[in-house]
């Protein structure tokens, strides 16, 4: 038995207090930093949505630390998986299981501990919780009850990825998982394919080089990074467009968990005024100024207003030439 310094232990015993439901609230609130127990208050009653390491259990923050050993309860995908965590800092916090199979049946539970002033982190297995992982219907329902929902900020695989990618950051769009299935998947990917901005998707190592195969089929050759195992051990970060990504994943088994991070489609290049021209005449020839500028500008992306100006300079020349060349 580990022999706490004696001001810990009295520290410890005046968190003793009894919670509304009456239940004895738990002695033992702490974690410990190195060899070094810390004892902290119990939270305050809620629902904190708690960021928990990618990977590097080292990653974590010291209030995460301190909501997770002073809640009454945790909230977690997996029970084992959030042990290792608990057991690295020596957290002693009961845990339930919460994920997509049995959120129906538990969320009401879960309800109930935080009416009688409970107060309940909720976790996924690596990450920001709700970014991909279960927990969406259980913060609508605690909010709509009235009860406080607290988000504890840290370590997200997105993020991450995003930072070393070493692609635009400016605009991106979280895809998630796309579909297993690949006629469903290369569907998604043509709507995805339309969005101006940077792509972060997650996938698995099992279906990577199919993924990709589609994505460079789907998207071109677009500059990507593929993220393995981040802050991991066999951490890899590769560099290159998605079809060479494709060709590599294919040739080589692929483990881990892959955060893809895929560069924004290159802008068309923007029409010469002659070629603005040219669309002009040949859409006058046929319709009216007005719908002739709207399909000048719908093709070219130009602005109408410049457009409208143009065309009717263009109708003015026309009407000239032909005055010109009328007989007297």
């Amino acid at each position: 038995m580990t022999a706490w310094p004696a001001d810990a232990r009295v520290a410890t015993m005046s968190n003793a207090q009894a919670s509304p439901a009456g239940r004895q609230d738990r002695v033992e609130r702490r974690y410990v930093l190195g060899s070094h127990p810390i004892d902290v208050g119990k939270a305050a009653p809620g629902l904190h949505i708690v960021a928990t390491p990618i990977g590097n259990l080292g990653d974590i923050s010291l209030r995460a630390l301190a909501t997770l050993a002073g809640a009454d309860l945790i909230a977690c995908e997996d029970t084992r998986v959030t042990r290792k965590l608990l057991d690295r800092y020596a957290i002693a916090t009961p845990l339930t299981p919460y994920h997509d199979h049995n959120a129906a049946t538990a969320r009401p539970k879960l309800l109930r501990r935080l009416a009688e002033g409970a107060a309940i982190a909720l976790v996924s297995d690596a990450g920001t919780p709700l970014v991909s992982d279960p927990g969406f219907k259980l913060v609508r329902a605690a909010q709509e009850a009235g009860h406080m929902v607290t988000a504890l900020p840290g370590p997200s695989a997105l993020l991450a990825a995003l930072a070393v990618a070493g692609l635009p950051t400016d605009q991106f769009f979280f895809g998630g998982f796309l579909p297993a299935k690949q006629a469903v998947r290369r569907t998604r990917i043509a709507e995805l394919a339309r969005i101006p901005s940077t792509l972060v998707l997650f996938e698995t190592g099992p279906r990577i080089a199919a993924t990709l195969a589609d994505l460079a089929a789907g998207l071109g050759r677009r500059e990507a990074a593929l993220c393995r195992e981040l802050t991991k051990i066999h951490e890899e970060i590769r560099h290159g467009d998605l079809e060479t990504l494709a060709q590599s994943c294919a040739a080589s088994e692929v483990r881990g968990e892959i955060v893809l991070v895929i560069a924004p489609p290159q802008a068309p290049a923007q029409p010469s005024a002659d070629d603005a021209d040219a669309l002009l005449r040949q859409a006058l020839a046929r319709v009216s100024v007005k719908d002739a500028v709207g399909e000048v500008a719908q093709a070219t992306g130009l602005p109408r207003r410049d457009l409208y100006q143009r065309a009717l300079a263009l109708v003015d020349e026309q009407n000239q030439e032909t005055n010109n060349g009328a007989p007297r």
